[in-house]
């Protein structure tokens, strides 16, 4: 069954990211399952006949290294992944050049990781090669770079639905398709009988966070909530996101129909430019500072700068042009934004009127502690 928002959404949506998860391209044993990746080129090739351009987020890589490597478990400890998705790297990209090139397309391999997002000039170098790569009519396969991506390194994505959703805002692409093992976003418990399918979720507010929570522990269960976290990125861009069914073949046919399949997260505000999706959804935080109510108002609100007498508290050290993340008194952050002063001297000036920054830090270079044109609301 056709829907007339979402054949309008597939109508302008002229480049499309399509995130797909390990369960979708693995067999139960954990092992690669090269048909499905054949039946996902097909799709692919159908996106690229219809206009489009599309770039795929795969995972996949530790599968296809324990089929080569003859392993029957998944090994538990960072070194052994790390080696194990180091030999299955190269057997996924195969596959897809192997089914891709089938239908008169290339597989390239990018592997990136945080830390080349949040690395200005890597992050536009990053965006250049994929933006070329399309005018060569090849498909980039996106993977993290598991060899040495570790978090404590803080150079690891955390997962591949927020690697999918960095190069949404990354390409600017209007439509966010994260394949899955399941149908989408359930209205309760998707073991329970007579739970469906939410169609589409115009805004995502707590409660349908909720919907993903273990009423005992609170806790979000599975992996919807990190799609949720994805969605929320992309969304707050200003571009739409589908939740679908990675095992059922034609998924990416019918979303492109504009048939009513997964749920849909409906793009909230304005197109957000890409240098504020930079600093809004990608580069890290090096600290941050709390505002008082009023500021925060007038920059959610009212699009303003912020000013040093809305600063309550600094947290952490930064310097002058990094990104710092902004939180209200209650600690939820909701804007992040490149900081004109360094941590000492808003310190210092915390609560201050602008004229007087001059009488305490001898100077007043900026009469903005963040620019508005400088700054993302992301919440």
């Amino acid at each position: 069954m056709t829907d007339l928002l979402r054949q309008e959404i597939a109508a302008t949506a002229t480049t499309l990211v399509v995130k797909v998860g390990t369960r979708v391209l693995t067999h139960s044993d954990g092992l690669l399952n090269e048909e499905r990746i054949g039946q996902l080129a097909e799709e692919l090739h159908q996106v690229i006949a219809s206009g489009r351009r599309v770039a795929l987020v795969s995972s996949g890589a530790v599968g296809a290294g324990m089929g080569r490597l003859g392993l029957s478990n998944r090994p538990a400890d960072l070194a052994h992944l790390q080696a194990v998705a180091a030999v299955g790297q190269s057997l996924l990209v195969e596959a897809y050049e192997r089914s891709l090139r089938a239908y008169g397309h290339h597989a390239a391999q990018i592997l990136l990781t945080a830390e080349d997002l949040d690395h200005r000039t890597r992050y536009l170098n990053a965006r250049n090669t994929i933006l070329t790569l399309f005018d060569f009519g090849a498909v980039p396969i996106i993977n993290e770079n598991d060899t040495i991506s570790v978090d404590e390194l803080r150079t690891a994505f955390g997962d591949n639905d927020r690697l999918a959703a960095m190069v949404t805002n990354l390409i600017q692409a209007p439509l966010l398709v994260l394949l899955s093992d399941v149908e989408g976003l359930y209205d309760g418990d998707p073991q329970t009988p007579g739970r469906r399918v939410i169609p589409t979720v115009d805004r995502l507010d707590q409660s349908t966070y909720d919907l993903v929570k273990d009423r005992l522990t609170g806790l979000s269960k599975g992996g919807m909530a990190s799609k949720l976290n994805a969605a929320r990125q992309a969304t707050a861009a200003g571009e739409n996101v589908i939740i679908a069914s990675g095992r059922q073949p034609g998924t990416l046919r019918k979303i492109l129909a504009g048939e009513s399949v997964g749920t849909l997260v409906l793009a909230e505000g304005s197109v957000l430019a890409a240098r504020k999706r930079w600093i809004g959804f990608t580069a890290q935080p090096r600290g941050y500072l709390v505002l008082d109510d009023g500021a925060r108002q007038a920059i959610q609100t009212q699009g303003r700068s912020l000013l040093a007498i809305g600063v309550v508290k600094v947290l952490g050290r930064f310097n002058k042009g990094d990104i710092v993340g902004l939180r209200d008194t209650a600690g939820r952050e909701f804007a992040r934004g490149l900081i004109n002063y360094n941590s000492d001297d808003i310190q210092r000036v915390r609560g201050l009127k602008t004229h007087e920054i001059a009488d305490v830090l001898g100077r007043c270079p900026y009469d903005e502690v963040i620019h508005r044109n400088n700054m993302a609301v992301t919440g």
